[in-house]
């Protein structure tokens, strides 16, 4: 059987405790989700990307962490997560500089938002406002893909 997309905007939240488990229980949901929806042709993309959102709020924060994913009518897809660390960093790992060195192929980390700028159609992050206690009030980084959102074939 088919699922059919909805011709009007869909969202899924899904707030994430600091654990481990928390990155699999992201894929799972935007497994469902997309399923759920018709969208399998962005399945391998989004479910990748979105994982190395949440990667990076567990690795990076000691907080919760937020997934959004949302399914726009024009065919398409926005993932946003959130956590409590106001850093935005560049996708080199530098602070904003894009001669940052980039992460050597033999390790196993280093590379999440590079992905992310290469294979969304649009990304970006930005550090939210002050909240308690005049701390940041984290940050949001979000990525969108629509018709191109398939993984090429990686060399081995």
């Amino acid at each position: 059987m088919v699922t059919v997309a909805p011709p009007h905007p869909w969202t899924y939240a899904l707030r994430l405790p600091h654990d481990p488990r928390a990155v699999r229980v992201a894929r799972m949901t935007v497994r469902a989700a997309l399923r759920g929806h018709g969208r399998q042709d962005a399945l391998d993309v989004v479910e990748l990307l979105a994982s190395e959102l949440v990667t990076n709020a567990y690795l990076h924060t000691k907080g919760p962490a937020s997934l959004r994913l949302t399914g726009l009518g024009d065919g398409r897809l926005r993932a946003g997560g959130w956590d409590s660390d106001p850093y935005v960093p560049s996708p080199s790992g530098g602070a904003g500089d894009d001669s940052a060195p980039l992460a050597p192929l033999d390790t196993g980390s280093g590379r999440g938002l590079l992905l992310v700028q290469e294979y969304a159609d649009s990304w970006g992050g930005r550090a939210l406002g002050d909240g308690a206690l005049g701390r940041g009030a984290g940050k949001l980084l979000w990525f969108e893909v629509g018709g191109r959102a398939t993984l090429p074939l990686l060399p081995k």
